[in-house]
């Protein structure tokens, strides 16, 4: 008993806990965003040039592929919800990824094309944990 009191008492007040392992399902919930997320890209992308869902595979693919590649070497799940390096990470990832797979793959990468896709998968998957950040903060009751 007396331990522990020695151990509480030299902790100041001000020092913040240790953050906590993130749920399966916070995991599993920001996993399928970042994925939905690069489909809502893919699909817009698809709208604006009048083009029909049927290459919306083709299209999508290489930037889930990307994202994939990112979620390991990040180790995303260690902290889904970090902007920076997480978000961040996801987003070069995804979009540097993407585009290197289309190249591979023999799609066309236009300078405008890997701009918007800079630009919009940004937003999107840094975007989302900002927002998150955002409701946590509001959330949380201040002393």
């Amino acid at each position: 008993m007396a331990n522990k009191r020695s151990r509480a008492a030299s902790v100041p007040p001000t020092a913040t806990p240790a953050p906590a392992r993130p749920s399966a399902g916070s995991i599993v919930l920001a996993a399928v965003l970042d994925a939905g997320l690069v489909l809502v890209f893919v699909l817009i992308g698809r709208a604006s040039h009048n083009e029909g869902l049927l290459g919306t595979l083709q299209t999508w693919w290489p930037f889930l592929g990307g994202l994939a590649i990112g979620w390991v070497l990040m180790r995303a799940w260690r902290s889904p919800q970090r902007i920076v390096w997480t978000g961040i990470g996801l987003w070069v990832a995804t979009v540097a990824g993407g585009l290197l797979l289309r190249v591979a793959s023999g799609q066309g990468v236009q300078l405008s094309f890997a701009i918007v896709t800079a630009v919009t998968v940004a937003v999107f998957l840094i975007g989302w944990r900002a927002l998150a950040l955002l409701v946590r903060k509001l959330s949380t009751p201040t002393d």
